[in-house]
């Protein structure tokens, strides 16, 4: 190009792909990314390659849509147009498209080779034959979120085998899995690294038996688990989150000594919320056998009793986080062990209804005084810390 005086110049329109993909990388302002593909055809085709994820606007993780706005649903053909236009994905949530069906995920299958990272949260619609999908075309997928979908377990033995680099499964209330698929993703899926299955009320945990020592978060919360269940989700050995909460209350006092017997020796957040059944044995086991232990909620745990709050004082060196909310017997003898012990503790949830005096309470907060003593009933819920994904 030659300006009026015959002097060659250039423009930024001569810029080769790489310099436009860095300069487009770059643009803080998202109005600025938006408009950028708006310049010509050329840096459209710059800003569909920079792409690298894709929310739909009836998923729940956009930001909030006006109520006056329609709601939107996604078809195949929306979905077969943006997968061919942005072939670069990496991440794609689909979440709160409950109609989409089973045929909607198959333009995954000439699309999904770079999707990592595949949210179905609520898409009711999908069942087994759209994971088929899923698994023909995303085989680089290592997140899956599939909560309140209706797959079953021949679902997750498709997902098992098609999937193997999966690290994060999200399977929280899919009322039509079990153990079977569990052992087929346990199995299967050497780098699993977490694993959400609460509410899935076929569940023992028996599936999760043998699973790689990768395996850091299980989350079973109101899950149908037994003693054989809870040696099993513990038998990988590398568990620093277990969430077993409102565990079947049918399980014996013993169940939870498991968790104790040595393969949780690196667990840092344990919920035993409204497990009622659990006892000072098992209590003590877990004091003793998970001595990196940072937060553990106790709450509506009545079964535990003063040898079980000493063990806690005495072998939980550790511990920073205790929920104990409306624990009926927590005295202030137990009250007393853990000011004696827990050096590391920084709150203590007691809540309402607790038998504990008030002068026991006085004389913690002189003595620890570090020690923030809290009662939101709200606390109790669960472990604050938890991981999310």
């Amino acid at each position: 190009m030659e300006d009026l005086s015959g002097n060659h110049t250039t423009s930024i329109v001569h810029l080769p792909d790489d310099c436009l993909i860095y300069i487009f990388q770059r643009l803080k302002s998202s109005s600025d990314r938006a408009s950028f593909g708006l310049t010509c055809l050329r840096w459209l085709h710059i800003e569909n390659v920079c792409r690298r994820s894709l929310q739909f606007d009836c998923s729940f993780t956009l930001l909030k849509l006006s109520l006056s706005q329609p709601h939107l649903d996604v078809k195949s053909f929306h979905l077969d147009r943006l997968l061919a236009r942005f072939q670069h994905l990496q991440s794609l949530s689909l979440s709160g498209c409950t109609e989409l069906p089973d045929s909607g995920l198959t333009p995954l299958r000439s699309y999904g080779s770079n999707i990592r990272s595949l949210h179905l949260d609520c898409c009711f619609g999908i069942t087994d034959h759209g994971l088929s999908a899923v698994t023909a075309g995303c085989q680089s997928l290592t997140v899956i979120s599939l909560y309140r979908c209706n797959i079953t377990d021949v679902g997750l033995e498709t997902l098992a085998s098609g999937c193997p680099d999966l690290e994060k499964v999200n399977l929280t209330y899919c009322p039509l899995i079990s153990d079977r698929g569990l052992r087929a993703l346990s199995q299967g899926c050497h780098n699993l690294r977490a694993i959400k299955i609460s509410h899935c009320g076929d569940v023992t945990g028996v599936g999760i038996r043998g699973c790689s020592p990768t395996l850091i978060h299980v989350d079973a919360e109101s899950c149908k688990l037994d003693a054989e269940g809870i040696s099993g989700i513990v038998s990988g050995g590398g568990l620093e989150y277990l969430n077993i909460g409102n565990v079947n209350w049918r399980v014996g006092h013993d169940s939870f000594v498991a968790i104790g017997s040595g393969f949780a020796q690196r667990l840092r957040i344990l919920n035993l919320r409204l497990c009622r059944s659990i006892g000072d044995e098992s209590v003590a086991a877990i004091a003793r056998g998970c001595p990196l232990l940072q937060e553990w909620s106790l709450a509506l745990c009545h079964g535990v009793r003063t040898p079980g709050w000493q063990a806690i004082g005495l072998h939980c060196n550790y511990l920073e986080k205790l929920h104990a909310n409306r624990c009926r017997n927590l005295c202030d003898e137990g009250l007393e062990a853990l000011r004696r012990g827990c050096n590391k503790l920084t709150v203590l949830y007691i809540g309402r209804g607790s038998p504990v005096s008030a002068v026991a309470i006085e004389m913690f907060k002189m003595q620890r005084s570090s020690v923030q003593i809290k009662d939101e009933e709200a606390m109790c819920l669960a472990p604050e810390r938890s991981a999310s994904w």
